[in-house]
């Protein structure tokens, strides 16, 4: 069986234990035009008093003024409606199924109904080594941490349709990220921002902060993720990159990350936020804002090789919570 660790897309956890612990995955995928942007968590939720699986989602469709949609919803299951293989990695909540290759989702709500089969791949996986064997560095190994996280694909393609009601919406040429997220809670405090629609199609972003309790206090620790030219740039408190806050309001970030070979700056707009719920040792009860659609602009520096690079993306995943 692969190693966990080195694969965070594997189901870490352990049905038996009573929890607190959660668990999900982060399926985001986007239309070739950009206009329609789906969000996909599959996960599971332990504790002593309300043990559940779930799916939970997060639809916008941008069309013509005012035309635009949104809708979110947080849908459960019975804990024996979790079901896993963990070589080949596939998970099955309900009706629906997760792998690496492909995503069919089956889901009914009150009067909405979404159905459809996207096809995932290849994958564009991080580096990793014995040393940082995930986007986590040497915390990976840590045990008894608040939160894990895995960065499985900054970016890869999706092709397939999805019907939302009685509208079908075309994925077929369009973009996908995937991610997840493991353990007791989400941070009390966290900024966390994803894109891969900028001009140049093959660069992609991670980034995130948080406050983690440690051993009775806590620490401010970030990770930064940036593909450009086919490059990889890591930024992370683990390899001694430096990070500065220049603005953070719920709307809109300004952050800069450098180590002594590279630079970049960060400036994001959250668009089109939708309510989530995100974990904590209580259950899945706090609600939280991401926006999908938000906007992104880079802004880095290689000083090896002097290259400087300026980008915009759109349709960015964002989430400030404070």
């Amino acid at each position: 069986m692969a190693n966990k660790v080195t694969h965070p897309i594997l189901f870490q956890g352990d049905l038996k234990k009573q929890g607190p612990y959660f668990e999900g995955w982060y399926f985001k995928s986007v239309s070739a035009d950009e206009k329609t942007v789906l969000s996909l968590i599959p996960g599971i939720s332990l504790t002593a008093e309300d043990p559940h699986c779930f799916i939970q989602y997060s639809y916008v469709h941008v069309g013509e003024a005012p035309g635009k949609e949104l809708r979110t919803g947080y849908i459960r299951y019975l804990l024996s409606a979790f079901q896993y293989n963990q070589t080949p990695f596939v998970l099955k909540v309900g009706n629906s199924f997760f792998s690496e290759t492909l995503v069919s989702v089956h889901l009914e709500e009150d009067d909405f109904r979404m159905e459809g089969i996207l096809k995932l791949g290849p994958f564009q996986a991080i580096k990793r080594t014995p040393l940082p064997p995930s986007i986590m560095g040497f915390f990976a190994y840590i045990p008894n941490m608040e939160c894990y996280h895995g960065v499985i694909s900054m970016n890869h393609a999706v092709d397939g349709t999805v019907a939302f009601g009685t509208k079908a919406c075309d994925f077929t040429g369009g973009k996908g990220y995937l991610e997840k997220d493991w353990g007791t809670s989400f941070p009390e405090e966290y900024v966390w921002i994803q894109c891969n629609h900028f001009r140049d199609e093959g660069t992609s972003l991670f980034f995130s902060v948080a406050k983690i309790p440690y051993r009775g206090s806590s620490f401010e620790g970030f990770i930064c993720n940036f593909i450009v030219d086919g490059i990889e740039y890591r930024f992370a408190t683990y390899n001694r990159s430096k990070f500065t806050l220049g603005l953070l309001t719920d709307d809109r970030i300004e952050i800069e990350v450098s180590h002594a070979s590279a630079s970049l700056t960060i400036c994001a707009e959250v668009l089109h936020g939708g309510a989530l719920m995100a974990p904590t040792r209580q259950g899945m009860d706090k609600l939280i804002k991401e926006g999908l659609s938000g906007i992104v602009t880079v802004d880095f520096t290689d000083q090896k090789t002097g290259k400087i690079y300026h980008d915009v993306g759109n349709v960015s995943g964002i989430e400030v919570v404070r």
